[in-house]
């Protein structure tokens, strides 16, 4: 498999493009770099991998295009000592991404053959600090606790109390919020003392988020 470092000219133009939409945080821009998106599409879609645009992957999913990876991490304003919770696994591409920002990672697909491939891809680039669980993100068990951070990778119509309560004090969540299947806006709550402190930052388009844990053919 064709590797960034293979490729620089599409690795530099990568950066330039991030940076040109107004990624200027140097944590999240090293970690895009250092993490190799072509190992998280589909073999079809390699040459494709340095584009700044979603793709397809499996089971009618999407990996979400890189401004939009880079542009949600870089909301959460992570830090070394940070525990996330990441709704949608998907490639496992943006949980890649926060592992380089975050002591821990706990990433939930309702997919268990999304689950499956992601954690292998994890694994083999020695994503460690990352386990993936295959659950229904509307229902987070009691047993993996409390958050600093948590990142919604698909659409919610709303955001259930069953997320916003699972965040530690002054921490924050960011969400695509909105209709399925047309624009949402990317939601950035923050837990105060007073309650949540909501900012509509871009609209998005995001595959939808559904209850449950999927039913595979």
């Amino acid at each position: 498999m064709s590797t960034a470092e293979n490729r620089p000219a599409e690795r530099m133009m990568f950066q330039l493009n991030l940076r040109r939409r107004g990624i200027s945080d140097q944590a999240v821009l090293r970690a895009m770099d250092e993490v190799p998106r072509e190992a998280f599409v589909e073999p079809r879609d390699r040459g494709d991998a340095f584009r700044d645009t979603a793709l397809g992957i499996a089971c009618g999913q999407t990996i979400s295009q890189p401004f939009v990876v880079a542009y949600m991490t870089g909301q959460l304003e992570l830090k070394p000592e940070h525990r996330v919770l990441e709704i949608g696994t998907g490639s496992g591409y943006q949980a890649a991404i926060l592992a380089k920002l975050c002591r821990q990672v706990v990433s939930i697909e309702r997919f268990r053959t999304l689950a499956d491939s992601a954690r292998k891809r994890l694994q083999k680039l020695r994503c460690d600090n990352v386990e993936v669980v295959v659950g229904d993100g509307f229902a987070i068990p009691a047993a993996l606790g409390q958050f600093d951070r948590i990142m919604v990778t698909a659409a919610m119509e709303q955001i259930p109390e069953a997320l916003t309560g699972r965040l530690e004090p002054d921490g924050i969540l960011i969400a695509p919020v909105g209709p399925h299947h047309r624009v949402q806006t990317l939601v950035r709550l923050v837990r105060t003392a007073a309650g949540f402190k909501r900012k509509d930052l871009v609209d998005v388009r995001f595959v939808p988020a559904l209850p449950g844990i999927a039913q595979e053919l």
